[in-house]
């Protein structure tokens, strides 16, 4: 399995988790310095977001830098949780998910790049992105390893990598790339190959044996709703 040392890096990682809602969270811890967040949902089981935060430095925390979401905001992991989850020995991370730090601010008229992932595709919105689709030229760089954006008018140019690619090892082919134009917003779909597939349900077999807690806020407003 190409994605042998991905799973193997997840392994060596101190693993929080906890239900907070519909979603459950997982906070990892590694070994070389770096944390990782991540949201999945649990109807679903697809990964919601996703952000990393460098090992700290000797002047304050790193800020998180999110590798995936639809909209950029806050996960929301209060202190409470992290240190429940982590059984009393996180009170150094407390604020590892929330906090003004996590909150991206954009011009409302700057394109705006998120992206999401479903069962079989990962998607990419640039909004506030006027052009017609004949101006834009979407190409998948297999040097790169990543997806081009260039606009014909020179007003537009973007290299978004795919790290969940590099994770397995493929190169992005042109063939699983298609575009669309709507509402000022360029929507690129990305149609996952069966080896990425796979190593999902692996990261997720992996995630079944780490034990989880539960948000008793979420646990009691839902007691008193009954």
């Amino acid at each position: 399995m190409s994605y042998q040392n991905w799973l193997s890096y997840l392994q060596s990682a101190e693993k929080n988790s906890m239900i907070s809602g519909r979603l459950r969270k997982v906070l990892y811890k590694f070994p070389d310095g770096r944390q990782m967040a991540e949201e999945y949902n649990l109807d679903t089981g697809i990964v919601q977001r996703r952000a990393w935060r460098k090992c700290k430095q000797l002047m304050g925390q790193p800020e998180w830098e999110i590798e995936l979401g639809e909209e950029p905001r806050q996960l929301n992991w209060s202190a409470n949780q992290s240190n429940g989850a982590a059984g009393g020995n996180g009170a150094g991370d407390a604020d590892s998910l929330a906090g003004p730090e996590f909150t991206l601010r954009e011009s409302n008229t700057a394109p705006l790049l998120t992206k999401r992932v479903t069962k079989k595709n990962i998607e990419w919105r640039i909004r506030n992105m006027p052009y017609p689709l004949e101006i834009y030229n979407v190409t998948a760089d297999a040097d790169q390893r990543a997806i081009i954006v260039r606009t014909t008018n020179k007003k537009y140019y973007k290299v978004i990598p795919i790290p969940e690619l590099d994770r397995c090892g493929v190169a992005p082919s042109q063939a699983n790339l298609s575009v669309h134009h709507q509402f000022n917003t360029l929507i690129i779909t990305y149609q996952k190959p069966a080896i990425l597939c796979e190593m999902e349900a692996q990261v997720l077999l992996l995630l079944k044996d780490v034990e989880t807690e539960t948000d008793m806020d979420d646990l009691l407003k839902g007691l008193m709703a009954k």
